[in-house]
């Protein structure tokens, strides 16, 4: 009987830990039905299947267990194919795959999210009231991520401006506190021979 309920508790155990060893992806529809519940941003991982890049960030920054519970604790993510051929209603309007004869197609959502810019990875990050604030290009590290998705999570991108935000996290400044007006102040400095 012990052997039974000691193996029980280390499946448990395992089972646990692979739960938040992985994003939780939904989605679009799934992820718009949670937001209708409960607000919350959602980040698209937008990427192709021929993609490397995107299955490198995959197996790197995106299974990195800090970024993968702070994704799964303030954001709805979707998982999104920029060629898939299904059909996807956002705010309203039906969105659809564009093909193409002289090469691959696109997704037109993928289009509008990205701004334009069919580039692979991109990581977009959407408010709330399911806004674009900003698509976010190319393979990213595990630390620029974790900069990047905690500068939209916790709303500095309405006050800080991303430098000040980079220097003020790099710095630690970030990570035992928020932010305050005196973290992104420039040094004042003395000019001549410093007398008044």
């Amino acid at each position: 009987m012990r052997v039974f309920l000691t193996l029980m508790f280390f499946t448990a155990t395992s089972m646990a830990a692979k739960a938040q060893s992985v994003v939780n992806w939904l989605s679009w529809e799934e992820a718009l039905e949670l937001n209708k519940k409960e607000k919350k941003k959602i980040l698209v991982d937008v990427y192709t299947n021929w993609c490397r890049y995107c299955k490198q960030m995959e197996k790197t920054t995106l299974s990195d267990p800090y970024i993968v519970q702070y994704v799964n604790e303030n954001y709805y993510p979707i998982k999104f194919n920029a060629e898939q051929k299904e059909e996807i209603v956002f705010n309203g309007k039906t969105y659809k795959y564009v093909g193409s004869f002289s090469r691959r197609g696109y997704h037109e959502l993928a289009y509008e999210i990205m701004k334009g810019k069919m580039s692979y990875p991109t990581v977009v990050f959407i408010n709330e009231n399911l806004e674009v604030i900003q698509p976010v290009a190319g393979f990213l590290q595990k630390e620029k991520f974790e900069m990047i998705m905690t500068f939209f999570a916790e709303n500095y991108y309405k006050a800080v401006p991303w430098k000040k935000f980079e220097h003020a996290y790099r710095t630690g400044k970030t990570k035992t506190r928020p932010l305050t007006p005196q973290d992104i102040q420039p040094e004042v400095q003395s000019v001549g021979n410093g007398k008044q």
